[in-house]
């Protein structure tokens, strides 16, 4: 079976004040399986720290801004992908995610403020990490631990200057 092409779309991102958040969304993608991530926005800080942790810590994750989000969900359509908007108004994850699991292209929309109402119209799903008000970044970790039912939580990162050694206690790395 090919491997999942999974990518995530941020939309609503505001420079002024979404960096952390929009960066946290790109670094939990990365770190949970996810291979990019498309900015609908022009935010050269949140791409180079994205980029920088990348580096250091391995793997491939893209990351890059300024992009048009109808032209980036049209053109993933095209290219035989499926559109997953997380929204705590869709159908309930546990309920949706055997139909989501075996797509091969999924574009995950993760909004910031509001997302334009014309979002869940593109989507071919709309799928809610509970029906309560909470994090963007949250909902994203659920999402892909589901959809890749937890096999991502053992990921190895090739190309990486540094990892993480487990440890009960204390905080313990290597220089690779």
């Amino acid at each position: 079976m090919p491997e999942k092409e999974v990518v995530i779309l941020r939309i609503g991102h505001r420079p002024e004040r979404d960096q952390r958040v929009t960066t946290h969304v790109g670094l939990t993608g990365r770190a949970l399986g996810a291979r990019g991530m498309y900015l609908a926005a022009s935010d050269k800080g949140v791409v180079q720290s994205i980029v920088d942790v990348t580096a250091r810590w391995g793997g491939e994750f893209f990351c890059s801004d300024n992009v048009k989000w109808r032209s980036c969900i049209k053109d993933w359509k095209a290219a035989g992908g499926v559109v997953v908007h997380l929204t705590m108004y869709g159908l309930n994850l546990p309920d949706i995610i055997e139909e989501i699991r075996p797509q091969a292209k999924i574009l995950i929309i993760v909004g910031a403020e509001k997302v334009p109402g014309e979002i869940y119209g593109l989507a071919d799903y709309n799928v809610a990490v509970t029906g309560q008000p909470h994090s963007e970044i949250s909902s994203l970790a659920l999402f892909l631990d589901h959809l890749f039912s937890a096999s991502e939580l053992k990921n190895e990162f090739y190309g990486a200057q540094i990892r993480i050694i487990p440890s009960k206690a204390g905080k313990r790395t290597e220089e690779l």
